[in-house]
């Protein structure tokens, strides 16, 4: 792996990765950019910034109601609108790690909040292709604490299923206050934890 910084600070990575080599997945880190390498496909992880912003909101509110409009409250469902997940957006801005694909377009974000994986989120057109394996790997290297949990909505099963393969280990259901602009909701969520 070659490892070298641009005029922008960034740096650019070059790295070769042979079929069948280790588990097909690698990461380099370097002055705070994680560019991961996952069944050909690499994605750059970083900070979010606030370009970003607008990007990380729609993803979120798409991704949302695909994953929640039919599990959830229909008072709910109404309340997650594009203002609203713009303004979530920038309130969790600081604590929000961006995927970037080679063309510049959003695959996928996190938010870790203390020691909790709050928002885990990858774009529908990189569902299957690695991304959010290596993404996970990079939000568990976010954290700073040794165990970690992550609240799924119960009905999720497609997010279930991803984060038991991730070896999460699903706790139960228990009722979760979530933020909406108009004050907090109960939603039942499966509480899933990992040791990390």
């Amino acid at each position: 792996m070659d490892v070298k910084t641009g005029s922008n600070g960034y740096a650019v990575i070059h790295s070769i990765i042979w079929p069948g080599q280790g588990n097909g997945t690698r990461a380099a880190r370097y002055r705070g950019v994680l560019t991961t390498f996952s069944k050909g496909n690499t994605v750059q992880i970083r900070a979010a910034e606030t370009e970003d912003r607008d990007d990380i909101a729609r993803m979120w509110h798409l991704g949302w109601h695909q994953a929640h409009a039919a599990i959830v409250d229909p008072d709910l469902v109404d309340l997650r609108d594009p203002a609203e997940f713009a303004a979530r957006t920038q309130a969790h801005l600081p604590q929000t790690r961006v995927a970037i694909a080679p063309d510049g377009a959003l695959a996928g974000f996190f938010m870790v909040e203390g020691d909790e994986l709050y928002q885990f989120y990858v774009a529908s057109a990189r569902h299957g292709d690695g991304t959010a394996r290596t993404l996970m790997t990079a939000a568990e290297a976010a954290f700073e604490v040794p165990c970690a949990w992550l609240a799924c909505t119960v009905g999720n099963a497609r997010a279930a299923a991803f984060y038991a393969r991730c070896v999460w280990r699903n706790c139960g259901a228990e009722p979760c206050a979530v933020e909406t602009g108009a004050g907090p909701r109960t939603v039942e969520v499966w509480r899933f934890e990992k040791t990390l």
